[in-house]
């Protein structure tokens, strides 16, 4: 079963699949911040996966997301794997020295 938990409309969203998350949509600083707060009224994904191959229009809140999920998973004591992140923004996150985003680790 899928639930999407959606920051805004038309704007893009987490959906929780079985045990991983998948983001589909924009993840930009227009709607990062309401992102974050509806990805925090979600349990992080049992097995750690967030698959971000459907991920359309990003700029560089969008590793700002994806570190804060970091930082969530680390305080928690979980392990956070990101998936299918576009080139663009796997060579975005090398130049800001958090390639271990763009290798999947996060």
């Amino acid at each position: 079963m899928t639930e999407p938990c959606e920051a805004g409309p038309a704007s893009g969203a987490f959906s929780v699949s079985g045990e991983s998350w998948r983001y589909t949509g924009a993840l930009t600083l227009e709607n990062a911040a309401a992102v974050m707060s509806a990805a925090d009224a979600l349990a992080l994904p049992a097995d750690g996966r967030v698959d971000f191959t459907e991920l359309g229009p990003a700029d560089s809140a969008a590793l700002a997301v994806i570190m804060a999920l970091r930082r969530r998973a680390l305080h928690e004591g979980r392990a956070l794997h990101v998936e299918g992140l576009p080139p663009g923004l796997a060579s975005l996150a090398i130049v800001y020295g958090v390639e271990d985003l763009a290798r999947g680790t996060a």
